[in-house]
């Protein structure tokens, strides 16, 4: 336990043979249970960490669920999710099973959600002294691009490195979200982002040591889930938009993001209309063609800018300041 709470810490696994051994081995005494949840792994992950439970004695707290199919990473996490609900686990945390997060530094993840300071926090690498350094360059910068989209899909506007899968979270909020809706694979900590906004949770950022090159393989290709990615996030801000705004209560800032999106998108589609006529039939385009085409483009622009300053109002009592005896700001 840690300050009278119950801890659980979910571990997903998947052929992680070589890591999984280590990240079992250096789990803090205060987790009262480690959920692995086995992502139909080809290797002896399983065999691993059934030898690691059988040697914790007669009460392990370590406890292995298999997948009967691979299901992505996002639906071992909330397998180990349910899991811990059923356990009626205080505060849950998730930690990869390829040994990329560091176990010193779960205390500092926990803790802000056993004080109540907010009901989930996500680990953040990118602002670690050294990131720029340490991280490499293709996915610092990858993951600096999905960031800056999670924010506006989000409404967490306080929040960075939207890829990590470090984090902690509320008996409360699992409750509340519905896990089985969750999308299972690698899109999983954006669409969770955007499903606690939709119920107001408080949301705060821990910096953490970025950890690479310690014998992990990447499963992803960034040249495949960037684009995946980004469609995915598009669709969850426009869910966002009409359960938050439209169904649970009314705000007008749906309009300003709406008519800006038609106004843009149209003003863009007109001016390279004009531009490819200029080109193509080699004739002048009207002044007033032109005119109204960046008139329309720009109007669009504006009118999101002003959606997003409205979000940033309706969720600024969601940012969370970390500090003792911390509060929601005002």
């Amino acid at each position: 336990m840690y300050e009278g709470k119950t801890i659980a810490v979910v571990v997903p696994a998947y052929n992680e043979q070589t890591q999984i051994h280590g990240v079992l081995e250096t789990m803090p005494d205060f987790v009262d249970c480690v959920i692995v949840v086995d992502d139909v792994s080809a290797d002896d992950t399983c065999r691993l960490v059934d030898e690691w439970i059988a040697g914790e004695g007669e009460s392990p707290r370590t406890v292995l669920i298999r997948h009967e199919a691979n299901g992505g990473v996002g639906k071992a996490i909330t397998t180990g999710y349910h899991e811990a609900i059923r356990r009626r686990i205080d505060v849950t945390a998730v930690m990869a099973g390829d040994g990329q997060m560091d176990p010193a530094e779960l205390e500092s993840i926990v803790a802000p959600v056993v004080h109540g300071q907010c009901d989930y926090t996500k680990g953040n690498r990118l602002f670690y002294d050294n990131a720029w350094e340490t991280i490499p360059r293709h996915r610092f910068l990858g993951n600096a691009f999905l960031s800056m989209l999670t924010k506006i899909a989000s409404g967490y506007w306080h929040v960075a490195d939207s890829q990590t899968g470090y984090t902690a979270i509320s008996l409360t909020a699992l409750e509340t979200i519905d896990l089985d809706d969750v999308y299972p694979r690698y899109g999983y900590p954006n669409d969770m982002l955007v499903r606690l906004n939709v119920y107001d949770f408080r949301v705060a950022d821990v910096p953490i040591r970025p950890v690479y090159h310690v014998g992990e393989q990447s499963k992803m290709k960034l040249w495949k889930v960037i684009p995946t990615m980004s469609w995915l996030i598009f669709r969850r801000f426009c869910w966002r938009l009409v359960r938050k705004y439209v169904i649970r209560d009314f705000h007008p800032l749906v309009l300003f993001y709406g008519f800006g999106f038609l106004s843009s998108t149209l003003g863009m589609l007109l001016g390279l209309y004009l531009i490819a006529y200029r080109i193509i039939a080699w004739r002048p385009v009207a002044d007033t063609s032109a005119l109204f085409a960046a008139l329309l483009f720009l109007t669009g622009v504006q009118l999101e800018l002003f959606a997003m300053w409205f979000d940033m109002e309706v969720n600024r009592d969601l940012k969370v300041k970390l500090g003792p005896g911390a509060k929601r700001d005002k």
